[in-house]
C-alpha cells in the first residue's frame, strides 16, 4: 500500500469539462479525508472512499471535514487555489496522508488531489492540523500553469 501525493487524473478532465466550481461564493463544496498508511492513493484515486480511513476520533467523523476559505487567483500565467487550515481537535489518532474530493452534485465524491505526509503523523488526546502552504504561484495547494 501507498499513498503518492497528486492531482488526480479524473480532476483533471472534470475541470476541462466544467464540473469543478472552486468560486469562494457559490463554488463546490470540498472536504478532507484522513488516510491511514495502508491506504493505496495516487493520481488513479477517482473518488472518497472510507477504506483505510482513520476511525472517527474526536471531532473527525468518517469523510473528513468540508474544507472553508477556498480562494482562487492568477498570477504570471498559473492559476491558484487556496483552502483555509483545517483542525480536528480532541483526537487521538495516525495518519499517512489525506484526499481533498468534491461532494458537488455534478461529481459527487470525485477525487481533486491526494497528499501524502512522507510519513506517519500521529496526534494523541490532542490536535491534528493540515497547514496548507502559502497561497502563492509556487506553493499553493493546487496550481495549474502553461
Amino acid at each position: 500500500m501507498a499513498i503518492t501525493q497528486a492531482i488526480a487524473n479524473a480532476f483533471k478532465k472534470q475541470l476541462l469539462e466544467g464540473d469543478q466550481n472552486f468560486s469562494s461564493s457559490s463554488g463546490d463544496v470540498f472536504k478532507l479525508a484522513l488516510y491511514t498508511s495502508s491506504a493505496t492513493l495516487n493520481s488513479a484515486t477517482t473518488a472518497y472512499a472510507s477504506t483505510n480511513e482513520v476511525a472517527n476520533t474526536g471531532t473527525y467523523a468518517a469523510g473528513g471535514s468540508d474544507l472553508a476559505g477556498q480562494n482562487t487567483s492568477i498570477a504570471s500565467g498559473v492559476a491558484i487555489v487556496d483552502f483555509a487550515d483545517l483542525s480536528f481537535t480532541g483526537v487521538t489518532l495516525t495518519a499517512r496522508g489525506a484526499l481533498i474530493y468534491n461532494t458537488s452534485s455534478a461529481v459527487t465524491n470525485a477525487a481533486v488531489a491526494v497528499l501524502d505526509f512522507g510519513a506517519d503523523k500521529t496526534a494523541t488526546s490532542g490536535t491534528f492540523t493540515i497547514q496548507f502552504p502559502a497561497f502563492t504561484t509556487a506553493a499553493a495547494i493546487l496550481r495549474i500553469s502553461g
